[in-house]
């Protein structure tokens, strides 16, 4: 039986991979293990764990690597910091497997302590074009990966271009679109009621026209973080709709934009919003489905977003680059062109379904990939058709 320890190290990590996590723990030839560390471990970014616990995932290990701080210095530290712990964890779990996730910049602390180990590093989500610091991390963690789980035909082969071995590269679909097809059958009623336990502010009635906010910093903007938030808030000014607005991942310039939209919240105190820390992601991707707008620069606008539907803005540079349908306007960072876009597209409503990050099933894909996976070589090479 083969052991696969997967390392989480944020929300977006979690929801990045939990249907393949379900895949995993039902396969009888492979044997689940969790590692939690980063902002996935600190309550002020959401109780991750606990939600994990509740929704049958129990971390193995839980390592304390993040620092307090809100730079880019902090960022590479607590890269160190969890350098430090990782190859402990993976010692003391023996696994045959390590996957890691995506382009944060925690993952870069597992990518390189499973190299250094000669533990088979499989990578999801690699050879996307994002935009920032993140896309220079995906492609330093595509080159320490053995094997790669890839969301799109265009990734795949821009993983061919990077060198990567054409046998280790296998096309599976986004496993955050498999959560997103569940979240379809989510009854309004339901999320109603799940999503009251949540978050603070005014309740919000789902069956009616609301508003989704969701922007992080830009890492390599991050000094202008508290501009780029206030712009997006001031946007949403003229408009007479709920909102429902979600606080910024643990990046460089994280604490900027928190400040912004707790003084604005006070400014606000007479509207319809509701402020949520961390959901679990059927819940947002529920809201993603149903919301007349999407506005920021997270990716799930652009990935379950097009799957779903959802029409949305995307603001400034965050997702510069990355594949996306239809459902997308791209905005620079001024009030005037987000509040522009935002009424194109309240006008417009929902999009056609496009499956261009998958269909639904990457889970399962994953699961029965890494069970036929014969032994994989830790050592590197260039490959050039």
């Amino acid at each position: 039986m083969k052991k696969i320890l997967v390392a989480i190290g944020s929300r977006a990590n979690y929801g990045s991979i939990k249907s393949a996590l379900a895949s995993i723990s039902a396969h009888p030839n492979l044997n689940l293990k969790i590692m939690t560390f980063a902002s996935a471990v600190l309550p002020k970014y959401g109780n991750l764990e606990a939600q994990m616990k509740m929704e049958g995932f129990e971390p193995n290990l839980s390592l304390e690597t993040q620092l307090d701080g809100d730079s880019v210095e902090s960022m590479a530290e607590s890269t160190g910091l969890a350098l430090l712990k990782i190859p402990g964890a993976i010692r003391c779990l023996k696994p045959d497997f390590v996957i890691t996730i995506g382009d944060r910049y925690e993952t870069m602390a597992t990518a390189i302590s499973a190299a250094y180990m000669n533990v088979p590093l499989v990578h999801t989500m690699g050879g996307e074009i994002t935009g920032s610091i993140d896309e220079s991390v995906r492609h330093a963690i595509t080159k320490l990966s053995h094997v790669h789980l890839v969301s799109t035909r265009k990734s795949f082969e821009n993983l061919v271009n990077l060198g990567e071995k054409r046998d280790n590269i296998f096309l599976t679909g986004c496993p955050r679109i498999d959560i997103a097809k569940e979240a379809t059958n989510l009854r309004i009623e339901e999320l109603e009621e799940k999503a009251s336990k949540f978050g603070m502010g005014d309740p919000i009635d789902f069956k009616k026209p609301f508003i989704l906010i969701s922007q992080h910093p830009v890492t390599s903007e991050f000094e202008s973080a508290d501009k780029q938030i206030r712009a997006t808030l001031e946007s949403l000014g003229s408009l007479n709709i709920q909102l429902v607005v979600l606080w910024p991942n643990a990046d460089a310039g994280s604490e900027k934009i928190s400040k912004v939209i707790r003084a604005w919240k006070d400014e606000n105190s007479f509207r319809n919003i509701h402020f949520y820390r961390n959901l679990p992601p059927d819940l947002y991707l529920k809201m993603m489905e149903i919301t007349a707008c999407l506005v920021g620069n997270s990716s799930s606008a652009l990935r379950e977003g097009s799957f779903l539907g959802t029409p949305a803005v995307n603001v400034g540079t965050r997702q510069s680059g990355r594949e996306h349908g239809n459902n997308v306007l791209f905005v620079e960072n001024s009030k005037t062109s987000i509040e522009n876009a935002i009424n194109i597209q309240l006008s417009h409503g929902k999009y056609p379904k496009n499956e261009l990050y998958g269909d639904g099933t990457a889970g399962s894909k994953i699961a029965e990939i890494l069970s036929n996976l014969p032994k994989v070589s830790t050592q590197k090479q260039l490959y050039f058709d």
